[in-house]
């Protein structure tokens, strides 16, 4: 049977699986990130169809931008990219330039940059001694990254990235799951 996240960066031996360093919610978040860019014809998921999925499955995501509001118009611009807004990155591969691009031994399926946000959500969850990585050290992972895709969506739907990633990095969340 085939990883429904079919996602496996990092370190990690080929013979764990890597769903189980994540939450079920981020699991979750993986998958739908993985259909939908599958549906909007793109080769690769990217870090805008992760901060897609994270706004749509977790609420504990939706509760660190400022309002309702914030979210609904983060959506609106996620939802667009199909039909107009994100058009030019259709057929591309993001590349931030945040991290290098390793020409051999990337994550197939995966832009660089999304990759290097689960790298960098495992990253954090393993240094609050957490087993798994959840969907906020997801979001945070991403908004470390000025220049992916998820940061260009925040600051169109006028998120305060740096206060966001304030926030997100003062987040009292409990240790190890």
């Amino acid at each position: 049977m085939q990883n429904r996240t079919a996602y496996s960066g990092g370190e990690r031996s080929a013979q764990e699986d890597p769903d189980s360093q994540l939450t079920v919610e981020l699991a979750s978040v993986v998958s739908a990130a993985r259909r939908r860019a599958s549906r909007d014809g793109d080769r690769e998921v990217d870090t805008a169809h992760l901060l897609h999925g994270l706004l749509e499955w977790d609420p504990a995501v939706r509760e660190v931008f400022d309002g309702g509001h914030q979210v609904a118009r983060l959506l609106g611009y996620l939802v667009q990219r199909s039909i107009g807004y994100g058009l030019r990155w259709h057929g591309t591969v993001e590349d931030s330039g945040a991290v290098p691009v390793v020409a051999e031994g990337g994550v197939p399926g995966w832009s660089p940059a999304a990759a290097a946000a689960m790298d960098g959500a495992l990253d954090r969850a393993h240094a609050r001694y957490a087993t798994r990585a959840d969907c906020l050290d997801l979001l945070a992972a991403l908004v470390d990254d000025p220049e992916s895709r998820a940061v260009e969506v925040l600051r169109r739907a006028s998120v305060d990235t740096t206060r966001l990633a304030a926030r997100l990095d003062g987040e009292q969340r409990p240790g190890p799951d």
